[in-house]
């Protein structure tokens, strides 16, 4: 049997069809006629008034944004402490210190209340949060109805977090539409792929327009290479844009294939005690992108990393759920504000196999080797 992995890459003959058309083209890289589409069909995707900047990673957005944002040195900017740490890397690479903060039990999200008493204790000490940054975890969408006038009442941008989110919506609005500055990825695992990639998306015309110079090593107009400010090499190249194109036409179905696959492991494991599913947020419609239950050992008999171990053997892959930011070394020194949540979640988190490649069977498999560690169930 071959390996059941988390999320794969889905591809099809349009990717394939794409991609050659870019070959074909010799537009290679940099740049190219598939970006400057992709850019375009992505921004239209989560309504109108906005623009995109195709750059090679989500990590590369969150970098330029809080750049052009002017936050650097000396500055905090407020995250989640429940997030992958390439949120938080971008912070310190703009010289800046991260502040996390705790998420919502039920959403897995920035927790609106916790926000709110950092945002005033940092005030009070004289060093205000000079951005926040906020992260729709596993396809959930923060709320940004308490959120936002939080930040807008202090005149705080948003950096909206959305690298797990394309394709998610909010009472009708998709994920990416609601921070002052949004990020998408593209990396391999993600719910559409360019295998490595990602998108930057903003309002403001001239915001984009200085993301795509300082993302283009910053050079000037002149007929040689003239450098006034450091830039740098964070464009998408014409090849990987093309294949986004065509994953991106795909992107309803690749979300509803996720949901159903969420929806069918609820189904087939809904009778073990002790298992809390990641459920949708009121007025929220996730994608899905990964499948995530915490399991309580004391009621099912087993614990995560057990479960998660004995998968392993039977070569499928499942993950814990994000480690939180104030438990990593490099940040542990880093201001935050509760934690207990994020603990607790991690702890108990895990992530099944939850590709939108993924048939039946192999779900099948999934779900009985589940089963079969767990004791006195048959």
């Amino acid at each position: 049997m071959s390996r059941i992995y988390l999320s794969p890459p889905h591809m099809g003959p349009e990717e394939r069809s794409f991609l050659l058309d870019a070959f074909d083209s010799n537009w290679i890289a940099p740049l190219g006629p598939h970006v400057n589409a992709f850019e375009i069909e992505l921004a239209a995707s989560l309504g109108d008034g906005l623009y995109s900047a195709a750059l090679s990673s989500g990590t590369a957005g969150l970098h330029l944004a809080l750049l052009q944002l002017g936050v650097g040195p000396g500055d905090f900017v407020i995250t989640a402490t429940l997030t992958f740490a390439a949120t938080a890397n971008a912070i310190r690479y703009v010289g800046a210190e991260p502040v996390f903060v705790d998420v919502d039990p039920a959403t897995w999200t920035l927790d609106p209340a916790v926000l709110a008493h950092a945002l005033d204790d940092l005030e009070q000490a004289g060093t205000p949060a000079k951005a926040v940054i906020t992260v729709d975890l596993y396809g959930q969408i923060c709320d940004y109805s308490a959120i936002a006038p939080l930040c807008e009442h202090r005149g705080i941008p948003i950096v909206e977090d959305a690298a797990e989110a394309l394709g998610s919506t909010l009472v009708g609005r998709a994920a990416g539409a609601f921070g002052d500055v949004s990020v998408f990825s593209f990396n391999g695992n993600k719910i559409i792929t360019t295998s490595g990639g990602g998108m930057l998306v903003a309002r403001d015309p001239a915001f984009v327009d200085r993301v795509k110079f300082l993302a283009s090593q910053a050079r000037d107009p002149a007929p040689h290479y003239q450098h006034s400010t450091v830039g740098y090499n964070y464009r998408l190249s014409n090849l990987l844009a093309a294949i986004g194109r065509a994953q991106l036409r795909k992107l309803p179905l690749r979300v509803d294939r996720r949901r159903a696959i969420r929806d069918r492991y609820r189904a087939a494991l809904g009778d073990l005690p002790g298992l809390t599913w990641l459920e949708d947020a009121p007025g929220v419609r996730g994608n899905a992108w990964l499948t995530c239950l915490l399991i309580d050992e004391a009621s099912l008999g087993v614990d995560r990393d057990t479960l998660r171990e004995h998968l392993e053997t039977l070569d499928i892959e499942s993950r814990p759920v994000w480690k939180p930011m104030h438990q990593q070394p490099v940040f542990a020194e880093c201001k935050r504000y509760g934690g207990s949540v994020s603990d607790h979640l991690f702890a108990q988190g895990l992530c099944l196999p939850s590709g939108s490649s993924l048939s039946e069977a192999d779900q099948d498999r999934v779900i009985e080797g589940f089963r079969s560690r767990v004791p006195a169930v048959v």
